[in-house]
């Protein structure tokens, strides 16, 4: 396994070490540029720095919000793809289209889909609203955009998951009399279990740390509205120059996500038990 294992030290473990011990330098953008270790004084600012506080409330309302709805809308997606339907084989294939565009392509796709003169949304509503550009419609409208990128591999994911579950037991509680809703709350939803922790879990790290979908549609706008945790470390790194206060913010971003995660998981881990 060694040969597998150096690209992923190359690329993963070491730009990951190295960014970690940037957290606590002055690194700055300069050409021969010198830097200076400066412990937690980075992570000190960060907690006095109301736009980064500004901008992980919003990226957990994303994060919750697009994972939540998302991981709803793919369960019924995917119980829906998984009865006996006409067409049934091009449906599945359709449901992951979304998974294989770029996230370059999808935001494009949907700054047309957005726009106030020319989209789509505005001429099936008879409306003129410049989605993008409202505060408080900016943020919807790009958490809209988000589930829908995300859904294909959560209802893939999910779909195999239902596919797993012993037809047997569907049939002994048929046998008693059970119902529909019955069979879905004490037989599907306890089966899926593990993959709804996985998926949701999965799900939650990628979307707090999304950068290129909401850059490409918002870049954060209007006026930070849609500024997610890895926007504002980008404006701080390449914007400003602080690539030491960038790098202290994706950190400590980390350090939250895996917090929130091992509460998640230990708490799932425990009801299960």
């Amino acid at each position: 396994m060694l040969p597998a294992l150096v690209p992923v030290l190359l690329f993963s473990v070491g730009p990951l070490l190295y960014g970690i011990g940037l957290a606590f330098t002055d690194a700055r953008a300069g050409r021969n540029a010198v830097y200076e270790f400066v412990g937690p004084q980075n992570f000190i600012d960060l907690l006095s720095d109301a736009d980064f506080w500004a901008s992980f409330r919003i990226g957990l309302i994303w994060a919750v919000s697009v994972t939540g709805l998302q991981f709803l809308l793919s369960l019924g997606l995917a119980i829906l793809l998984n009865q006996n339907l006409r067409f049934r084989g091009v449906a599945r294939v359709l449901a992951v289209v979304p998974w294989a565009m770029p996230p370059v392509v999808i935001g494009l796709m949907w700054r047309l889909v957005y726009h106030p003169d020319a989209g789509i949304l505005n001429s099936m509503l008879g409306t003129d609203i410049d989605w993008l550009a409202d505060f408080s419609l900016a943020l919807p409208a790009v958490i809209v955009m988000g589930i829908w990128s995300g859904m294909p591999q959560t209802t893939v994911v999910l779909l195999a998951g239902l596919q797993g579950v012993p037809k047997e037991l569907y049939e002994a509680v048929e046998v008693d009399g059970a119902g529909t809703w019955r069979r879905f709350w004490n037989i599907t939803l306890p089966q899926l279990r593990p993959v709804i922790v996985a998926i949701t879990s999965l799900d939650f790290v990628w979307n707090i740390n999304q950068f290129s979908l909401v850059y490409v549609l918002t870049q954060g706008g209007p006026g930070g509205q849609t500024r997610l945790p890895m926007l504002f470390a980008y404006e701080q790194a390449f914007r400003y120059g602080f690539f030491g206060y960038a790098a202290a913010l994706g950190v400590a971003t980390m350090i939250v996500v895996l917090a929130v995660l091992g509460i998640y998981l230990w708490r799932q881990m425990r009801e299960a038990s």
